[in-house]
């Protein structure tokens, strides 16, 4: 398989090369910008990691084949891979993809099973439960002046959710969070040391998380609690419940989705703060008023989530482009979410931007992000509590980014800010 012009101008980005995803996000967004104009719907060799590669993949660059895509489901299928154009072996999409990996009627009874642990009271019972949390956070770096945002900050709230909500023991917290850093970050040696190994790493890690879950979901069935998982383990839609390896895979998709778009967000939106003062002064002169749309665009702008596949289920024509039933395509979000078509200054911070249709979470359709909502709640409370009681909170250091293709991470970001604040 091939794609019409694939070379035909000088400068064209290779997609598939882990060094294009080092760049400083300006040359990457420059590159972007350049396929959208030259061609919107390019072609690209699969990239080396490790497992064999197939054809190649069609990147969608442009937010309205973005959406498209997302919405027609039917053509554009999940169920082969949806976090790695590579394929991957499919022990690896029952363990890290969970819902993401399927396609109805799988996606839809899966979803139908575990809306019944998102009850409207468990909801609102968690609403409190992160206002708690982002208090107790600021409470514990606010004398000391400073701090990595990261660790400190960004990466705590959403692990002590996620976790609280499905009856973690903080005694695991720890642990939890070390296994997602390196399912997330599989290619970057700071977390997989051994490039050759990265395979056995991933699948150890899986592994860990869910038999921490299995243990967690026998001990509920026999010990019900308040929580999530005590829920899900007993939730029965139309004669099924989930499986323990389900139930698994479930969690899995929690404590690495549910973690690193609120993480990584909160990181990016401090950064951009730091680096945009003016948008930082019109927050804080508004902070009822600013909330909400600063954190769509805080969204828009890191689009956490850099990409999803899908897989061509028939032929179909896209962007102009004619694929056929077997092709890979990647949902660029990042791209998309640059798309000048749709954002005036794509590139550039507006806490006040109106209106802001960024696929931050997805695009509409089945597999729009199950926790946007929650997402979106921990970061108003984390930004209110950091912009009213530590104000002028700011980067001293550029973030210190993780080396992948899939997730716009941050692993490090140091901040200053004047200590004792207002408590």
């Amino acid at each position: 398989m091939t794609s019409t012009g694939t070379s035909a101008w000088v400068g064209r980005p290779d997609l598939s090369d882990i060094g294009f995803w080092t760049l400083p996000i300006a040359e990457r967004a420059a590159a972007f910008a350049a396929l959208r104009e030259h061609e919107p719907v390019p072609f690209f060799p699969e990239p080396d990691i490790g497992l064999p590669r197939g054809p190649g993949f069609w990147a969608l660059t442009r937010l309205d084949d973005v959406v498209e895509a997302s919405r027609n489901a039917a053509v554009f299928a999940s169920g082969k891979g949806a976090t790695s154009v590579v394929d991957q072996p499919p022990e690896f999409r029952e363990f890290y993809g969970s819902m993401i990996n399927m396609d109805d009627p799988r996606h839809a009874r899966m979803r139908r099973i575990v809306s019944r642990g998102f009850t409207p009271r468990r909801l609102a019972d968690l609403t409190d439960e992160v206002q708690r949390t982002a208090r107790a956070i600021v409470d514990d770096v606010i004398d000391q002046g400073g701090c990595d945002a990261v660790t400190a900050i960004s990466a705590r709230l959403p692990l002590k959710i996620v976790c609280d909500m499905m009856g973690v023991p903080e005694s695991q917290h720890a642990f939890v969070f070390d296994r997602s850093n390196i399912i997330l970050g599989p290619n970057d040696p700071e977390y997989v040391a051994d490039a050759g190994n990265f395979v056995t790493a991933l699948l150890q890690a899986g592994h860990d998380l869910a038999e921490l879950m299995r243990e967690l979901g026998r001990h509920r069935v026999e010990h019900p609690a308040d929580d999530v998982t005590s829920a899900l383990v007993n939730a029965e839609v139309d004669g099924e419940r989930l499986t323990p390896d389900e139930l698994a895979s479930f969690f899995i998709l929690l404590v690495v989705a549910g973690n690193e778009t609120t993480r990584n967000a909160i990181s990016w939106g401090l950064h951009l703060l730091t680096e945009h003062p003016e948008q930082r002064a019109a927050w804080l002169a508004d902070i009822d008023g600013v909330t909400p749309t600063a954190v769509e665009e805080i969204v828009r702008w890191a689009s956490p989530v850099i990409y999803m596949r899908r897989t061509l289920a028939v032929d179909a024509v896209l962007g102009g482009q004619q694929m056929r039933e077997g092709d890979k395509v990647a949902l660029f979000y990042w791209a998309a979410n640059r798309d000048p078509a749709h954002f005036p200054d794509a590139g550039g911070f507006d806490v006040r931007r109106s209106p802001n249709p960024h696929v931050g979470f997805g695009g509409a359709g089945p597999h729009f992000c199950l926790g946007a909502h929650l997402a979106r709640r921990e970061m108003t409370v984390m930004f209110r509590e950091l912009l009213t009681r530590v104000p002028d909170i700011a980067a001293t250091a550029p973030p210190q980014r993780l080396k992948s293709m899939f997730i716009n991470g941050i692993k490090r970001l140091p901040v200053a800010f004047t200590p004792g604040g207002a408590r």
